[in-house]
């Protein structure tokens, strides 16, 4: 893994790939080295307006790419519901649970959910659960599921997963970034109870230069933390095209084992793809299925063929 590269990602002719949130930053650098490779990429988007205009962008850098835009919004259950109705694929062999909001005012989702909880993670659970059948038909099949370094920050209430006791923004962003580690730890395990041949795996970008950090604040007006965020961007963030290799390397690489976790190399911050540190408390068994049980209740969502 010592220098990997997107130069370094194998061919992916006759792979069909599903990537959340794919208009813009690490998933639109994600589908793109994907289709490179010989992938057909769905583009699941929230906005039409720049899902197409994604489409449009990556078939005008890679002429001849097979990729696809198909509406998703992961805050709204019946959106995730309609996407998975939708999907015209009897097979999947990549999913890329890639889409999320960072930080913002507090805000509930179209099914009442505290925002970066339903959308980082409740949403993404309830894809994966619908599109489970797809993946299990497909041997040799993954799950990637992006989380944060942030997620050292907090460990997730169990309690009080909708942040209703009190909102602290970066807070809720890490529990919902535990929540995607702790997502991906119980799916692992849930796969191989099950004899299933489908990698469930997590990776972080460090530190990358994308709108994510900046959203929040512009969509409030706050100019100051908007500026600042810029300038993290500009003089310590690495570029979305090196934030993007960890999922790349989870989602391609020979070898990627059950609930591996991989992030940059150098201090979770920035480098080439490696195994990444994550909070112990990502790895907690009971944890781990418990907030799938209250998932399950949250989003109505269950699959026979994920049962513990």
């Amino acid at each position: 893994m010592p220098g990997w590269t997107a130069h370094d990602i194998p061919g992916q002719s006759g792979r069909l790939a599903v990537v959340t949130g794919a208009n813009s930053g690490l998933g639109y650098v994600t589908a793109r080295e994907l289709a490179r490779r010989g992938a057909r990429v769905v583009l699941a988007c929230r906005s039409g307006t720049r899902g197409t205009e994604a489409v449009r962008r990556m078939t005008g850098e890679l002429p001849g790419a097979d990729v696809e835009f198909r509406r998703l919004d992961l805050g709204d259950l019946a959106s995730v519901r309609e996407f998975a109705e939708g999907f015209p694929y009897d097979r999947l062999d990549l999913l890329v649970n890639n889409a999320g909001v960072m930080a913002p005012a507090y805000g509930t989702t179209a099914d009442g959910f505290e925002t970066q909880f339903g959308v980082n993670h409740l949403g993404h659970f309830a894809l994966t659960g619908l599109l489970a059948p797809a993946l299990l038909a497909v041997p040799g099949a993954r799950v990637v599921t992006v989380s944060s370094m942030m997620h050292a920050l907090a460990n997730i209430d169990i309690r009080d997963l909708n942040s209703e006791r009190g909102y602290r923004r970066w807070i809720a962003y890490a529990r919902s970034k535990t929540a995607n580690l702790l997502f991906t730890h119980e799916l692992a395990r849930r796969l191989a109870a099950g004899g299933a041949d489908v990698v469930a795996a997590a990776a972080h970008p460090g530190y990358a230069a994308t709108n994510l950090q900046t959203a929040g604040p512009r969509a409030e007006g706050r100019r100051g933390a908007e500026r600042l965020m810029e300038a993290g961007n500009r003089v310590f963030a690495q570029s979305a095209e090196a934030g993007a290799l960890p999922t790349l390397y989870a989602a391609t690489a020979p070898g990627v084992g059950p609930d591996s976790f991989f992030g940059p190399s150098f201090a979770m911050w920035r480098g080439a793809p490696a195994r990444s540190w994550r909070a112990p408390w990502t790895l907690d068994d009971e944890a781990g299925a418990r907030l799938w049980g209250e998932s399950e209740r949250l989003t109505g969502v269950t699959c026979d063929s994920l049962k513990a």
